[in-house]
This record gives C-alpha cells, structure tokens and sequence, in this order.
C-alpha cells in the first residue's frame, strides 16, 4: 500500500521535502529494541539516525522499544511514532551501565517475552589524537562506543539463542574503515572494532539463527554534524558544501537513508546475510584521492 506524503514524512528536513514510500510490513510483530533513539539538539529540522529508525522500524509493524539516556529524547522519538498509529515503548538506560542494560531488556522481556532485533545506534566522539587525547577521554569513547555493545550483546544474545532467531544491527561510522582527516583517535578506533566484534559475534552466533550486521555511514546530514560547525567551518553553507563535495554523488546522505538499510538488515529479506559491513556513504570510500576534507568544489 502506498502512502502519501500527508501521512508519512520520509525526508530529514520533514517538512519540506516528503515523498511516497512503499510500506510493506516487513517487521510486523517483531520487537525491535534501539539502544540510543534519541538526538542531540539542533535548531535545524533535521532527523537523527535513531529517531528515523524507531519510525522506520514502526512503520513496517514493528513493536519498537526506544531506549535513550534521556528520557525526554526518547518521549520525543515516541511521539513521532505512535502519531502514525504505531507501537512504541520507551525507557532511559546508560549504556556503559551493566545493569541499566539489564534492566532494560528484563521490562522488555516482561513486556513482550522477546526481542528479534537489537539495534545499537550510541557514539559519541571526542577530539585529540594519541598525545593530545586524555586517558579519561579515552575510556569514555570506548565505553560509550564499543562497550556498550558488548553489554547490549551479552544480555540480548542468550534470548535470541532460546528463540532460535534474531537481527542485530550495530552501527559504527566511515571513521571506522577509512581516515577522516579529523583527530579522533578513540572514536575512529572504536568504530573500526564495531566491525571486528561484530564479525566475530556473527560467526559465533550463526548457527543459532542469529544475524549480525554492521551499517557505516558516511557523511550524513543529521543533527550531530553541526555541533561541529563552529570549530572546521565558518558557516553552515560552507560544511554542507565542503562535505557534499566530497561524496562522488555530490550529496550528503541523511538519517532515513540509515533506517532503511536497517529495515532491509532487520528484515527476512536479509535472511542469508550476516557478518557484513553496509556503507551508507555514497560512494565515498570507494574513491582514491579527493578524499574527505580535500576537496571544494561542486
């Protein structure tokens, strides 16, 4: 059934620029739990990775459980959701705390006495390379990024195992596969072992039924890019010239171009697909030379 752009927003700047899309129900039934579905703010209207994905992932029949250290954002994320008509949850967990996790996924289980897909959408970055990074800074990154995958995992994989089933969805970043000409050294690094865990986890677990993908984006136009804005750029209008110049499409990607691939990923249409790396990066880490922050031109 298509949908007209009066009942579904599908762009980031939603109300601007909405086209039809083909909702097919792909997750009808199956609970999908995203750990960080909230956003950061931004005056812009813009959408983040996590709250498209909570709404993609609805839209297709799934009953979502929105998770974000703040509650508030996840309310929000709520709100986009069920004014569609559709199922969501929410909760506010850390997700460098072992028990925040535990707790979480024990009310879902509660709630719905299963999970079919984990999606793991929490990053933050901090600047500094090896010298210049503190040691706290560090630990934070690699809590934050990497370890709050490894708890995720460690509570949701035993109940998948029972089901005989289950998606997992991690995202890590571009910064992960290839340099970014920024110095990030702890996030880069933590994004570049997203993939190895999740390769390593994929193999462990796909005899149970159990997938594990990882997405990369790759010069997204979401709302945390522009808390950056200030300190590479001097407006708005040079980032987003600057960074859609260096993407062979010539296009920044956005937050929905994130969630559909997710929903493919999340979906029995991917059934023979685990242990992967998705790009979602237009081209760009395909090219040699004219690589990220190099070039300008249009």
């Amino acid at each position: 059934m298509a949908f007209g752009c009066n009942q579904f927003v599908q762009s980031s700047r939603a109300t601007k620029d909405c086209q039809e899309v083909l909702i097919s129900r792909r997750l009808e039934n199956k609970v999908a739990l995203l750990f960080g579905a909230g956003q950061v703010e931004c005056e812009h209207d813009i959408w983040g990775n996590g709250r498209a994905t909570a709404v993609a992932y609805a839209r297709e029949g799934a009953r979502v459980v929105a998770v974000d250290i703040d509650l508030d954002k996840a309310e929000e994320t709520r709100s986009y959701v069920v004014k569609e008509g559709n199922d969501c949850a929410v909760m506010a967990a850390d997700v460098t705390s072992r028990s925040d996790v535990e707790t979480v996924v024990q009310r879902v289980m509660d709630r719905y006495d299963r999970v079919d897909i984990l999606h793991n959408n929490v990053a933050i970055n901090e600047k500094g390379g090896p010298v210049e990074a503190s040691e706290e800074s560090w630990d934070r990154v690699m809590d934050t990024n990497l370890k709050s995958l490894f708890l995720t995992c460690k509570c949701v994989l035993p109940i998948m195992q029972e089901q005989g089933s289950g998606a997992i969805i991690n995202i890590g970043s571009i910064a992960g596969v290839r340099g970014t000409g920024h110095d990030y050294i702890s996030y880069s690094t933590s994004k570049a072992a997203v993939g190895h865990f999740t390769r390593a986890m994929a193999l462990q677990y796909a005899k149970y039924g159990i997938r594990a993908n990882v997405i990369h984006p790759g010069l997204m136009d979401t709302p945390r890019i522009y808390q950056i804005t200030t300190e590479y750029y001097s407006s708005l209008d040079q980032m987003r010239k600057h960074r859609a110049a260096n993407v062979p499409m010539r296009h920044m990607g956005d937050a929905w171009d994130v969630a559909y691939a997710s929903v493919f990923l999340a979906s029995d249409e991917a059934k023979y697909i685990t242990a992967q790396e998705l790009l979602v990066d237009g081209g760009l880490s395909a090219q040699i030379g004219g690589g990220l922050l190099e070039r300008d031109d249009p």
